[in-house]
């Protein structure tokens, strides 16, 4: 098995060596991807699984990568959303969740009871995007994605990315003011 994870990926694009390996591209890209899938479906056990079947994808379908069309992460945050998306489609064929489930990461009110607040006004602001709207923020921020790996992901325009982000954060921003 470690001969096969340690297989070379086809030659790679951009700022990625071409002798990467899927082992390496796995390390470097797992913990963007895993807060991009937790920030979609909103459960750590679940994302957790996303994530894994995301690799997994991207692993037995490694040779069907090309560089002409965009990044090797860019590659995989593009199967990561698709095997997000199959899981909320799941979810919503069973009993839907009626609330966020329990942060037990997040820190105590009675500790950081500012920081709390100010979590939750944004989580409350996020809650009221669009779809897409937080597919876009969730890219750039928790998955670390340029612009122009978030239009390959979605299937837009680089500027139609930017001002569609830029429309985006200043709806979250006036909303978190509203709230706060």
């Amino acid at each position: 098995m470690n001969e096969a994870v340690a297989e070379r990926m086809p030659p790679l694009a951009g700022d990625i060596p071409a002798a990467e390996t899927f082992e390496a591209l796995y390390e470097r890209t797992l913990p963007k991807v895993y807060a991009y899938v937790a920030s979609l479906v909103r459960d750590r056990s679940a994302a957790e699984d996303v994530t894994a079947q995301a690799f997994e994808r991207a692993y037995r379908k490694r040779r069907s990568y090309r560089p002409a069309r965009g990044t090797a992460e860019g590659w995989i945050f593009g199967i990561a959303r698709n095997a997000a998306l199959d899981e909320l489609r799941r979810r919503k064929r069973r009993a839907g969740l009626h609330a966020d489930p329990e942060d037990v990461a997040a820190p105590a009110v009675e500790d950081h009871a500012e920081r709390s607040l100010r979590r939750q006004v944004v989580r409350s602001a996020l809650a009221e995007l669009a779809g897409p709207e937080r597919d876009m923020v969730a890219l750039k921020f928790m998955g670390g994605l340029s612009n122009a790996e978030i239009a390959r992901v979605l299937g837009m325009g680089e500027s139609n990315v930017g001002t569609r982000l830029h429309r985006t954060i200043t709806k979250l921003r006036e909303a978190c003011d509203d709230r706060a």
